[in-house]
């Protein structure tokens, strides 16, 4: 044991020694800029051009199985360190080869073994490397990586812009839209820096022309005048050293600059580079076939070698057949195992973005009291799609519908406090192809159609810029939008449009949908379950509550009157501590649901603040407020207004052009009224303004601000006006 332990922890040393990368780039780096003014022998200049070359072909492999550019951020710095270490060799073998006439066996190698000696030859070799390096891989990777930072850059905004918009409808949460936005910052930053980086390798290139040069004349005048050597001899000597080290030096820039431009010109994927071209060059078998045809056939042409084109046209044509058998085996409507979408009289498609493929059908020889119980089952929440729009639900082609729907599930209940039921999916005859429509309890609640294979760009910025493609408005908010391909989307992300592909539209306005008709799917279960579960840290308060002072049902009433204005129940042990301490004075659900809201003010109103502590909004004067309470009727089920049709018209006219005028300004329509007023008015033009939302002055926290966004006056002077309101305002 004594032995081993010596053993182990030299281990422990080398292992902790790889973990200081900063101090071994430092040191490398410092060893750099050393090499730049310090002599060295042969043998380290050796090691250090092998070393050179290594990290050269390392670097490309390492970008060949990067999924995503950006997760290569370091590449810049590492192309400048790379450089700089380029550049320093040249100095060190330059000043070997004028001083003593060798550089070491690498540069020796090149010089002999590649270019055979033959020094003109070897300065052609040169030359082309340099060409293609400079002119072809270095400039086009430059000029990728300049216009990629532009539109990155430009398209900021737009993305940034989307991040918020799916944060908003719950899509996504603030932990994942934090990494979206991280990750956009990082995109940008990326090739930005490779913009720069790029610099580098071209100043590299010249560079290495340049020393090649100096190289070639100062040994030719040291031969001659040092060292006393023929023309021809120290031709010969030096010009075959110094191509030798231009050699070594323009490999690695080579590989350098190849693996720079395959950084820039490759597109994010969930493979590497090798598995994403294969798979995207074997997804035409028709293709491959035709290329096998024409390859064989120009073997038929005259003075061709037929032996090697009719061997390259049947590896060719063999590779095709396996594409084309491969294609065959695999379901032609992709489906099998992975969805089962039955047709609209059939079972259930998947739910919540589980697969439920062949839930519970049977053959008619198991006919039973189960198959008619199944018939009478009607699904609380379901997405009829037409099928155009099966791929999206399909994952062996891509689709992420399933678990999007998820998400969406996972977020109202971390918003709300209330689980969304299972979502089942199925396919319809009766719509569109590129149609879909939510259902409640069988009945169609919302639809809109889709284009699957394009994006959504919303003109929220109100941009003047036409875009090609299918015009159409966003089925949640009404916004004016076009359905536009792919190559459009960067013009459309440069002129302050937001893009979302399909998937994200049918997600957000299902998000939507979910909100407004929540109150709806609450069910008593779903209440029995929440209450179950507050039960398990507060029972004393459970056993006080229920069911003493009110009953299920009552609390049921309660919590959809809060989610039917979007007021989210997940602080349930108030809630339910607010109806413990008012039931015993009332027992009606709607005076009840207000004492909550007072109570839950502090929690909710923030939602609505335009700022920390502040909330536009728009006011009722005094007077008018008061008659309007006089006009309140209410009963054990309802509360609301009666008001003759000309005051409600009044009433409504102001509402709507304050309302609007918020909603052009980019706020949230709020009217804030006293408390005994407040349910009866937003009930009362719940049908005409859905989307006002009725605040109580009680409800909001002590220290918050109104900033008065217009006061409804009474209608002065009007002679058909109720006796009420003349007497308010006399």
């Amino acid at each position: 044991m004594a032995a081993a332990n010596p053993t182990s922890g030299s281990r422990l040393k080398w292992s902790d020694l790889l973990k200081q990368t900063d101090l071994i780039f430092t040191l490398g780096l410092f060893g750099i800029i050393l090499l730049l003014v310090l002599p060295v022998p042969t043998w380290i200049l050796d090691f250090l051009l092998s070393l050179n070359i290594g990290l050269a072909m390392m670097i490309l492999l390492v970008i060949i199985y990067v999924k995503d550019p950006p997760e290569f951020s370091s590449f810049p710095t590492i192309l400048l360190a790379v450089t700089l270490l380029r550049l320093a060799l040249n100095i060190a073998s330059t000043r070997l080869i004028l001083l003593d006439g060798y550089a070491g066996h690498v540069i020796e190698a090149f010089g002999n073994v590649l270019i055979q000696g033959n020094y003109l030859v070897g300065a052609v070799v040169f030359i082309i490397l340099v060409i293609i390096n400079f002119v072809v891989i270095t400039k086009g990777a430059g000029r990728i990586a300049e216009v990629a930072a532009r539109f990155t850059l430009d398209a900021m905004p737009g993305k940034q812009m989307a991040i918020d918009a799916e944060l908003n409808a719950g899509i996504i949460d603030e932990v994942t839209a934090t990494s979206r936005r991280l990750k956009v910052q990082k995109e940008a930053d990326f090739y930005g820096a490779m913009d720069g980086a790029s610099k580098f390798v071209r100043g590299d290139a010249v560079a290495g022309i340049l020393i090649t040069l100096i190289n070639i004349l100062g040994g030719f005048a040291i031969g001659m005048l040092q060292k006393g050597m023929a023309l021809d001899q120290a031709l010969a000597k030096y010009t075959l050293l110094s191509i030798g080290d231009g050699l070594v030096s323009q490999v690695p820039a080579l590989v350098i600059s190849v693996a720079a431009g395959l950084l820039v010109t490759r597109t994010p994927g969930d493979n590497n580079l090798g598995s994403q071209i294969g798979a995207q060059l074997s997804a035409y078998p028709r293709a491959v076939s035709i290329a096998a045809g024409l390859i064989a056939v120009m073997g038929l042409a005259p003075g061709m070698p037929i032996v090697p084109f009719f061997t390259l046209g049947g590896i060719t044509g063999f590779l095709a057949y396996l594409l084309n058998k491969q294609t065959k085996s695999v379901d032609p409507k992709g489906l099998k195992g992975a969805l089962a979408l039955p047709p609209p009289s059939g079972g259930r498609g998947g739910s919540g973005g589980q697969n439920q493929a062949g839930s519970g059908q049977q053959g008619p020889e198991n006919k039973g009291p189960e198959d008619f119980h199944r018939l009478i089952e009607t699904e609380v929440l379901s997405i009829e799609v037409g099928y155009g729009l099966l791929r999206l639900a399909d994952k062996t082609q891509g689709g992420e519908l399933l678990d999007r729907i998820t998400g969406v599930r996972k977020g109202f209940a971390r918003d709300n406090g209330m689980v969304i039921p299972p979502i089942a999916i199925r396919d319809s005859l009766e719509l569109e192809p590129n149609e879909y429509r939510f259902m409640l309890r069988g009945k169609a609640i919302a639809s809109a159609s889709l284009i699957p294979n394009r994006w959504l760009a919303m003109n929220v910025s109100g941009s003047h810029v036409t875009l090609k493609g299918v015009p159409t408005r966003e089925p949640v908010f009404g916004i004016e939008a076009v359905w536009i391909a792919e190559e459009e989307k960067r013009t459309a992300e440069i002129n302050g449009y937001s893009v979302v592909d399909a998937v994200s539209v049918l997600i957000t306005h299902l998000a939507e949908t979910l909100k407004n008709i929540a109150h709806h799917i609450l069910s008593r279960q779903e209440v029995q379950s929440l209450i179950d579960r507050v039960k398990e840290s507060n029972p004393a308060l459970i056993s006080e509550l229920l069911p003493d002072l009110v009953n299920l049902g009552i609390i049921q009433r309660i919590l959809q009157s809060l989610l039917r204005e979007g007021v989210p129940i997940r602080n349930l042990p108030l809630i339910l501590e607010a109806v413990a301490d008012f039931a015993p004075v009332t027992k009606n659900p709607d005076e009840l649901a207000e004492q909550v809201r007072r109570r839950l003010g502090t929690y909710f109103i923030a939602q609505y603040e335009t700022e920390p502590g502040s909330v536009k909004a728009i006011t009722i004067d005094p007077r008018l407020e008061q008659s309007l309470i006089n006009r309140i009727q209410r009963t054990h089920f309802e509360t609301t207004l009666a008001l003759d049709a000309h005051s409600a018209q009044y009433l409504l006219r102001e509402l709507t052009v304050r309302s609007n005028s918020m909603a052009e300004q980019g706020l949230s329509a709020i009217a804030i009224v006293s408390a005994e007023l407040r349910l009866a008015l937003k009930r009362f033009f719940e049908p005409s303004l859905p989307k006002l939302v009725v605040l109580s002055y009680q409800e909001l926290p002590p220290q918050t601000e109104i900033q008065n966004m217009g006061i409804i006056l009474p209608p002065q002077g009007d002679k058909n006006a109720p006796d009420a309101l003349h007497h308010a305002v006399s």
